[in-house]
């Protein structure tokens, strides 16, 4: 199979689809590999570099998208990529259509086989090509809450851990999976005051375990939240339901009651966000203030550390995308994992929750595939 990565034209987006090392998997696997130049120059790769494994470089994204059989992306494609998407061509990246109607009636119109790294599942239920993103992004959180929460950027003007006679932030984590639990992780090794939030009480019990009573745990309800969002420094969105957009836990009527200078970190913003003044923001311009309250919604937080963030993406897309190029669409059909990536083909909307969300109709991975 012909594969190809466009350099990535999201705003600040550093990282790229395939690093020199995956590529090489790729070549030796026998296919054929075409990256559009600079694509690595974000993670220090030269044009070199993939050259030196068998790539061969092309001067712009148009000759790669029209030559690749497959494309490998990072971001969801803008108007300009998805315009040159075709039938019968597979888009391996991620997507986050829930909140976005615009890039998913130009994917239904290109025909394109989309595969979205953030429905791929894995046989314990988990969302293996979302987490090590959660993983960068949870923890990139933390910092950006430290940043945000000092009186230059608007903030109360706390040092996060406190000091020695002085108290540290108290952060609210609302969500425990795998953003929650990193962001959390960061947080109470700062020395902050942490409680996490969440409505599943076997996750409960295994951060509870896990931390070692270093961070509190409390069953989330609306009471639960409002209570500890007014007594937060730091509140960091991390809730999650796969495909779909996420719910909106925090209202406008609520940053009232919170401290004056406190910081809320939207993680959730690639699925809309979880709170109901959160509106997608970029590295360029972070954050923005509502009623007294800093908001931090950059919507490709991890891609202001490309090098981890692209290593720890392709550490994970890798099986699946040498996979999709080894066998195209019976990849699909054989693996049930790869199936639940599936959100367009040729037209249809492929996983209910994207429906859902968009109002749009649906059809199954296994139905459209059959035909």
């Amino acid at each position: 199979m012909r594969v190809g990565v466009p350099k990535e034209i999201k705003v600040h987006e550093y990282r790229v689809g395939l690093t020199p090392e995956a590529v090489r998997e790729y070549i030796s696997a026998g296919h054929a590999v075409v990256i559009e130049t600079g694509a690595g120059a974000g993670i220090s790769a030269p044009d070199a570099a993939y050259e030196a494994v068998g790539a061969r470089i092309v001067a712009s994204a148009a000759e790669v998208f029209a030559e690749a059989d497959m494309i490998v992306k990072v971001k969801e494609p803008q108007p300009g990529e998805w315009a040159q998407l075709r039938e019968g061509q597979i888009l391996f990246t991620y997507l986050h259509l829930a909140p976005d109607p615009a890039q998913a009636a130009g994917l239904v119109e290109s025909g394109v086989t989309a595969i979205a790294y953030e429905t791929v599942t894995d046989r314990f239920g988990g969302l293996p090509l979302l987490a090590p993103m959660s993983e960068v992004a949870g923890r990139l959180a933390i910092e950006a809450a430290a940043v945000s929460l000092k009186r230059p950027a608007g903030g109360r003007g706390m040092l996060i851990g406190g000091v020695p006679g002085v108290p540290p932030a108290r952060v609210v984590v609302i969500g425990g999976g795998v953003v929650g639990t990193h962001a959390a992780r960061m947080a109470a090794g700062l020395g902050a005051d942490v409680v996490i939030l969440d409505r599943s009480l076997p996750r409960l019990r295994q951060l509870d375990e896990l931390f070692g009573g270093r961070v509190r745990t409390r069953f989330s309800t609306l009471d639960a939240i409002e209570t500890e969002i007014f007594a937060a420094d730091v509140v960091i969105g991390a809730v999650l339901i796969p495909g779909a957009a996420a719910p909106r836990l925090v209202s406008r009527a609520q940053l009232s009651g919170m401290k004056r200078g406190a910081v809320l970190v939207d993680v959730a913003i690639d699925q809309g966000g979880c709170f109901e003044t959160s509106r997608a923001t970029t590295h360029a311009d972070p954050t923005y203030e509502v009623d007294g309250v800093i908001h931090y919604c950059v919507a490709n937080m991890p891609g202001a550390v490309p090098l981890t963030s692209s290593y720890a993406l392709n550490n994970a897309t890798l099986p699946f995308g040498l996979a999709l190029a080894a066998k195209g669409l019976d990849a699909i059909r054989s693996d049930p994992h790869l199936a639940a990536g599936l959100n367009i083909h040729r037209g249809d909307i492929t996983n209910a929750p994207v429906a859902a969300s968009l109002q749009k109709p649906y059809r199954s991975a296994e139905e459209v595939l059959a035909g």
